[in-house]
């Protein structure tokens, strides 16, 4: 593994350190960190974009689990303008930052967690005013898909939560190590769900939309068979040999909220 500053870049954290000038302004600015807002970093790996995140904001909360790097931070920042919190940011409370003020989230995330990392946040999307985050390119992608494009889990299960934007694309040569795919820069705001968009039962929303991608070749009517599969879809005017990925986050939450409507009676 490459070694950049000293340190030596650890493949199981998925460590891709962020050295290009030019795409660090382009994320603060991105970011536009203020005086009121509280900002938690993830990943800060050795401070690419810590330092200047520091520039504009007193103080910085950064969740690292890399025991060495998290020794560098604390060389290089004292703890008035610094809290790191040790440990791994699948399992820590984001929402537990968001008192002080506006809450922003931001990092380079690591690829191999991405995914379950974003399910994570997920849940504090009521506490977060914004977050942005670099991540592969394919991914971000599929985030902000639209019906008929790329869609999958991911991008219903986020997009019912957030509006999300991908702001621009960063190339391999903007790391150390250089991954071997394109990495893009998305906006992720969460969005304010009608009183009519809203999933009244909400792991079962979840559980639904996991079933209807669980094999993605599969017409819904296959795919849905436990949730009333035909008849369910026929009722709700959808066409029975539908693909999960044609359908909207809409008519998603439409089936679940008819599911849930059913169990209470």
């Amino acid at each position: 593994m490459s070694q950049i500053q000293g340190h030596q870049a650890r493949k199981r954290f998925g460590q891709n350190f962020l050295v290009s000038p030019g795409i660090i302004r382009k994320i603060i600015d991105a970011v536009a960190p203020r005086a009121a807002d509280t900002v938690v970093e993830i990943g800060p790996g050795l401070g690419a974009l810590t330092a200047p995140l520091l520039e504009r904001i007193d103080h910085l909360h950064v969740v690292e689990i890399d025991r060495d790097l998290i020794e560098r931070l604390r060389q290089r920042f004292p703890p008035e303008r610094l809290t790191i919190h040790a440990g791994d940011a699948l399992e820590f409370d984001f929402g537990a930052l968001a008192t002080a003020g506006p809450l922003k989230i931001v990092g380079n995330l690591p690829y191999n967690i991405s995914s379950p990392l974003l399910f994570h946040l997920a849940e504090y999307a009521d506490v977060v005013i914004e977050m942005h985050f670099m991540l592969q390119k394919e991914v971000v992608d599929r985030m902000v898909a639209a019906p008929g494009g790329d869609s999958g889990r991911l991008s219903v299960m986020l997009q019912y939560r957030y509006s999300m934007e991908r702001l621009f694309v960063v190339p391999p040569g903007s790391f150390n190590p250089a991954p071997k795919v394109d990495s893009a820069v998305v906006r992720m705001i969460p969005r304010k769900v009608g009183a009519g968009e809203t999933a009244t039962d909400l792991a079962l929303f979840a559980r639904l939309v996991q079933a209807a991608f669980s094999q993605r070749r599969k017409m819904l009517r296959n795919t849905l068979k436990e949730f009333g599969g035909e008849s369910l879809l026929e009722a709700q005017g959808i066409a029975p040999t539908a693909r999960a990925e044609t359908l909207a986050v809409g008519d998603f939450v439409r089936l679940a909220n008819v599911l849930a409507a059913q169990q209470t009676k």
